[in-house]
């Protein structure tokens, strides 16, 4: 891959989204519609990722969005609408900036790891009803780089204003609220460690047909569980790892797919909710948001857990896997341990489940939420290489599911995407 590329996208700046629709498609303003546009991801690519030492944050930023464009086939001038978090003061005001965009559709909603497919949401709502055209989300983070060059350090706790302040002197740590979830799921449904290490290993496996991901060699159970204590019962295997990287996800109104390099990956349909910020406020350790998400999701696409054929989840941690599937539906409440210990996650599982290793093996630079989009949209074009999901007689997916999940267990967002 070519190096980082900084500075503003080539072309021309984009038009508003009233008027001509810009770019390939110029020509008269359409007609009054009186019905939904269909919306598309029509672009995606990742920065460089993993070991990143010289880029900045920035020039990541604008790698993914020159790719991801590029991977569209469409001109800059197509992009009427930005998304970005996590960067900058005004952000997404600052990186638009960088990137030589003057959207008129702008969303900086942060939320934590859910973010992406919060603002994927608000993105297709936006096309579907003509306040966009084309919409780019980007992200980009020297986490791992920043640590170790020492322009920051690691950060035990997310603040102590508000009603935080309530439980940082008694060292809530975010993997600690992690760890107090899981080992209450353990206590309520007999949830096991080794279910829980099965997470991991299965994840390392999926890692292995991914040359991006940054751990690739397989482990076992007894090595996960065998690892340095970070918060019980979360050994060092159960933790995401800390990476650099970015990358971008172009999604454009079903006016532009004529005119783009590769078939169209549909949104059909997202859910968004919210839970907590104090763990006291948390009314069930063991059910998160995304059991709110998913449902509205699921409703609005008209599909069901069971037309699912790949889920890219939030794996911060492998507890998240876990009550995440149970949440979204694909097994029952406190049957998650028993789902995930026979191997469904695997590439070629019942349910193939963060395909490309995930947060737990192939990368984490922070709010990994669109790597899941990414990863998602590769599956259903077949893009995926070795790790590519077949389903009986070589047919590829058809639908896939992205859930991001912010904070502990605060936030979450899910969308579901299909090739048809």
């Amino acid at each position: 891959m070519p190096g980082p590329l900084p500075g503003p996208l080539p072309g021309p700046l984009p038009g508003p989204a009233t008027g001509p629709l810009p770019g390939p498609l110029a020509g008269p303003p359409p007609e009054p519609r009186d019905r939904r546009r269909r919306v598309a991801v029509v672009g995606i690519a990742l920065s460089d990722c993993g070991r990143v030492d010289g880029p900045t944050p920035y020039a990541l930023h604008a790698q993914a969005a020159r790719r991801a464009l590029a991977d569209s086939g469409l001109d800059r001038s197509a992009i009427d609408g930005f998304a970005s978090a996590g960067l900058g003061t005004l952000a997404p005001v600052e990186v638009a900036d960088y990137l030589g965009l003057r959207p008129t559709w702008v969303d900086s909603t942060s939320v934590g790891g859910s973010t992406w497919e919060v603002m994927a949401a608000h993105a297709a709502d936006a096309i579907a009803a003509g306040h966009a055209n084309a919409v780019l989300l980007v992200y980009g983070s020297t986490a791992r780089a920043d640590i170790k060059a020492r322009r920051r350090t690691a950060n035990l706790s997310f603040g102590a204003r508000g009603p935080l302040q309530f439980e940082v002197p008694y060292g809530h740590t975010l993997i600690s609220k992690y760890a107090m979830a899981a080992r209450r799921h353990m206590h309520e449904y007999g949830t096991t460690l080794e279910q829980l290490a099965s997470v991991a290993v299965q994840a390392r496996a999926n890692a292995a047909t991914n040359p991006d991901a940054m751990f690739r060699d397989p482990i076992t159970v007894e090595e996960v569980l065998s690892g340095e204590m970070i918060a019980d019962p979360f050994t060092k295997l159960h933790c995401c790892i800390r990476s650099d990287g970015g990358c971008a996800v172009l999604l454009a109104a079903e006016d532009y797919v004529p005119d783009t390099a590769k078939a169209p990956v549909w949104i059909l349909g997202s859910g968004t909710s919210v839970s907590h910020t104090t763990m006291s406020e948390w009314d069930d350790f063991t059910v998160s948001p995304a059991a709110t998400s998913g449902r509205l999701a699921f409703e609005r696409a008209g599909l069901t857990p069971a037309d699912v054929d790949v889920a890219e989840v939030y794996d911060a941690f492998t507890y998240m896997t876990l009550v995440t599937l149970e949440d979204l539906g694909f097994c029952a409440k406190g049957e998650g341990g028993a789902f995930v210990e026979k191997g469904r996650l695997l590439r070629d599982g019942e349910l193939p489940v963060n395909t490309d290793g995930g947060g737990l093996s192939a990368c984490h630079p922070g709010m990994r939420g669109l790597f899941l989009l990414v990863e998602a949209v590769r599956q259903l074009r077949g893009e995926a290489g070795a790790g590519q999901v077949t389903k009986p007689g070589g047919r590829l997916p058809q639908v896939a599911l992205a859930s991001g999940t912010g904070g502990w267990f605060c936030s979450s967002g899910t969308v579901i995407l299909g090739r048809e």
